[in-house]
């Protein structure tokens, strides 16, 4: 994500918990902070104009705690893109793998927002031609006896042989077509356009 938004022009910051994540993407020219948002405001960064929480909020025991840290690190009036998984009835052994600790409803999700200082926008679906095939995957688990986590992680990301591969990569952007015009009504994913309250 950092590599496309610099692509494109933007300054950009990364946060995260892990100094091995953020190893893993350190280059000389960015600015990458080691923070948890549960527990504090980082120190002296900020304030942004917009804030992306790309499925992160649903590892947490409360998520409105870290929507309160992001929100003062926003301008007044700027926004905060948050996504998270969606659908309860979706949630399998791979979220528990992930550390998932749940999957969100539109009501829900909206609600996460309540006293953080921010005003949901709009929820938008996402996922949507990937509903029927994840129902599909969660009736039939791909954990054995004796599995270690990443080797359950691996298979769930196993990606399809080609011409399968390419087909999804149509798919997914007639999907994104379909998500910004507000015509999906379900999907594995929701997507929260938020706005710092001034």
């Amino acid at each position: 994500m950092l590599d496309a938004l610099e692509w494109k022009g933007y300054t950009v910051w990364g946060l995260d918990i892990s100094r091995k994540a953020l190893e893993r993407i350190d280059r000389g020219s960015r600015t990458l902070i080691q923070a948890d948002l549960t527990r504090c405001k980082p120190p002296e960064i900020g304030p942004f104009d917009a804030i992306l929480l790309l499925d992160v909020i649903e590892h947490l025991d409360d998520e409105r705690v870290a929507l309160r840290t992001l929100n003062g690190l926003l301008k007044p009036g700027s926004l905060a893109i948050v996504s998270v998984p969606a659908r309860p009835d979706l949630f399998s052994e791979f979220d528990r793998v992930q550390g998932h600790r749940r999957r969100y409803t539109p009501d829900s999700f909206a609600s996460v927002f309540d006293d953080t200082g921010f005003e949901v926008l709009q929820i938008l679906w996402w996922g949507y031609l990937m509903v029927p095939f994840l129902l599909f995957q969660r009736r039939r688990p791909k954990s054995r006896p004796g599995d270690f986590p990443h080797a359950i992680y691996k298979r769930y990301l196993k990606l399809p042989p080609w011409p399968v591969d390419r087909l999804m990569d149509l798919a997914m952007a007639w999907e994104q077509s379909r998500t910004l015009r507000k015509r999906n009504r379900t999907g594995t994913s929701l997507i929260a356009l938020a706005a710092r309250s001034s």
